[in-house]
C-alpha cells in the first residue's frame, strides 16, 4: 500500500494547536515560512519571552510513535489526529493533545534509521496530556523548564 499523504491533516494540527494556544490566553502564532525545528511561537509580550513549539501529528488511531530530527525548539506538541486507519475500519476520536519540553524528547531513545519515538518511551507520557500550562509558566519564567 503508498504511503498515505497527511499534509493537509499535519497544516490542521498546527492550527489545532495554535487555537487550543489562543484559548489557553497564551498569545501565539503560526510561522508561515518554513522554519526548521518549529512551526509556532508562543509570546509573553508583558515578559518580552517566547517559546518555540514543534507539532508532530499521528494522523492513525492508535499509532505507537512519531519520527523527530531536529530539536531545535522548546516543546513539542504531540497531537493524535485519531482519524481511523488507511482501510477505513479504525474507530474515529477526538484528537488529543501532549506538551512535552524538548529536553524531555532529547533523552528518549529514538530508531536509527528514522529518528522515531514510541509513545511507551517517553516517561510519564500521559502526564504531559493537554498540559497547555507547562508552556505559559515557560513564558512566564525563562529558564525554569
Amino acid at each position: 500500500m503508498p504511503r498515505q499523504d497527511t499534509k493537509l491533516e499535519s497544516e490542521g494540527a498546527e492550527f489545532l494547536v495554535l487555537g487550543h494556544l489562543l484559548m489557553h490566553r497564551i498569545v501565539s502564532y503560526k510561522t508561515y515560512t518554513n522554519m526548521p525545528g518549529y512551526d509556532l511561537v508562543a509570546t509573553h509580550p508583558e515578559h518580552n519571552t517566547s517559546a518555540r513549539i514543534q507539532v508532530k501529528s499521528r494522523w492513525r488511531t492508535g499509532a505507537p510513535g512519531f519520527i523527530i530530527k531536529n530539536f531545535d525548539c522548546d516543546f513539542v506538541v504531540i497531537v493524535k489526529l485519531n482519524r481511523g486507519n488507511k482501510l477505513g475500519t479504525g474507530k474515529v476520536l477526538a484528537p488529543e493533545y501532549y506538551v512535552v519540553p524538548t529536553e524531555i524528547l532529547k533523552e528518549v531513545p529514538r530508531g536509527k534509521d528514522w529518528g522515531k519515538v514510541m509513545f511507551k518511551s517517553i516517561p510519564d507520557f500521559e502526564s504531559y496530556h493537554e498540559g497547555w500550562a507547562s508552556i505559559a509558566s515557560f513564558l512566564q519564567n525563562p529558564g525554569s523548564e
